[in-house]
């Protein structure tokens, strides 16, 4: 199967991926006492209503230029101030974003291996848990403003918590900066945990 004929049969499940990870921070969040998910129409699996257009063309260029790939949905806008506990909740909410991608990279995992499938159906879910550890590995990354930095952020004084979220403006930046200084990193680190992890899959499927 050509790396094209891949991706068309990835795109459904990376679409919903995508969908599923800023749901489950709206889902949060509401839960918590912040209305601003549910006011902006974001408790939704409409994925019209969570793609960004420039962060899922990412997703579609690095997959054929990288073993690293990189991509955005829309993010959730919450308001911290409708929480009991602003740097905690918002902890909660960040985590399951990377909590989603990891329960789907799971169910890739348990279908490989406990299911009768054919080859092609094989290879997606080998790659759609691929995506998906990357996606819960990446947001895991304590730099603002990917999730990691909300969950980091919980642990700080109000003064540094403070002045740490403010860095969310410039965050973007500072992600491209390490991704085009460090792809090599990135791709060795990456295509290297790819590599065992598929192994070990394959081992357990037998073969």
């Amino acid at each position: 199967m050509s790396d094209v004929e891949l991706f068309l049969y990835l795109a459904p499940i990376l679409i919903a991926s995508l969908v599923l990870h800023e749901l489950a921070h709206a889902v949060v969040a509401t839960r918590l006492g912040d209305p601003t998910p549910q006011e902006q129409g974001r408790l939704t699996l409409n994925p019209i209503v969570h793609l960004d257009p420039l962060g899922t063309a990412m997703f579609v260029v690095t997959y054929f230029l990288s073993n690293f790939v990189f991509g955005w949905a829309k993010p959730v806008q919450v308001q911290p101030q409708h929480f009991r506990r602003p740097k905690y909740d918002m902890a909660f909410v960040a985590a399951a974003g990377p909590a989603t991608n990891f329960v789907i990279a799971l169910a890739c995992v348990a279908a490989l291996v406990h299911m009768q499938l054919g080859e092609v159906t094989r290879n997606v879910l080998i790659r759609s848990y691929e995506i998906n550890l990357v996606l819960g590995l990446f947001n895991l990354l304590p730099v603002p403003p990917l999730d990691g930095s909300r969950i980091v952020g919980a642990f700080m004084s109000d003064e540094v918590y403070a002045t740490w979220s403010a860095a969310d403006q410039y965050g973007m930046f500072i992600i491209f900066g390490v991704i085009i200084f460090f792809r090599e990193q990135f791709n060795e680190l990456f295509g290297s945990a790819f590599e065992h992890s598929t192994n070990v899959i394959v081992t357990l499927v037998g073969g």
